[in-house]
């Protein structure tokens, strides 16, 4: 089985429920020097071929091949995309019936991240829950980290990712002192 890597089945797949197996236009997420390294790799794995049409102001087609359809479990004796594999420059006709709902990839519900131990994120998750709390200056020292990277860590990591609530309050010596809200 051909390894592919995250891009080339979304390529694939779109080609396949095309009526001509076209793999053009490509979805919007890929741009610039991606385009022609998507497609050159699967030109070279034998997913996708060029037809080359003679005809004035026509240009070369990049049709999914049989290859390309086995390779994202589609049936390649089916569907609108195997009708052309053959490398005809004939369009199939555009019909309600000759279209087929082709298979993605299956939707495996993603495993929660595992917290690792021993990071520095965990390290400022474990201050930020002490009752005590922590002050910018306490995690710069225990991190190593700079005031600025501390400060972002709090809002980006641990407030946003991490979706935990973090409350900050300044404490009578003027320092302010973040704790997580339990």
């Amino acid at each position: 089985m051909t390894k592919l890597t995250d891009t080339q089945p979304i390529v694939l797949t779109a080609a396949a429920g095309r009526d001509d197996g076209s793999i053009l236009p490509l979805p919007k997420t890929i741009r610039g020097g991606t385009v022609a390294k998507v497609i050159n790799a699967l030109t070279a794995k034998g997913l996708v071929m060029r037809i080359v049409d003679d005809r004035p102001a026509v240009d070369d087609v990049l049709r999914i091949t049989r290859e390309g359809l086995i390779a994202i479990n589609a049936d390649p004796d089916e569907g609108a995309g195997a009708a052309n594999v053959a490398g005809s420059a004939e369009p199939v006709p555009s019909t309600r019936r000759n279209r087929k709902k082709t298979a993605t990839a299956p939707d495996t519900p993603k495993e929660p991240r595992k917290k690792r131990e021993g990071t520095k994120q965990a390290l400022l998750v474990g201050m930020l829950r002490r009752p005590e709390g922590a002050t910018i200056d306490q995690i710069v020292e225990a991190t190593g980290w700079q005031r600025h990277t501390a400060r972002g860590a709090i809002s980006g990591a641990v407030k946003k990712k991490l979706a935990l609530d973090v409350t900050s309050e300044k404490t009578e010596g003027g320092e302010r002192v973040y704790r997580i809200a339990t």
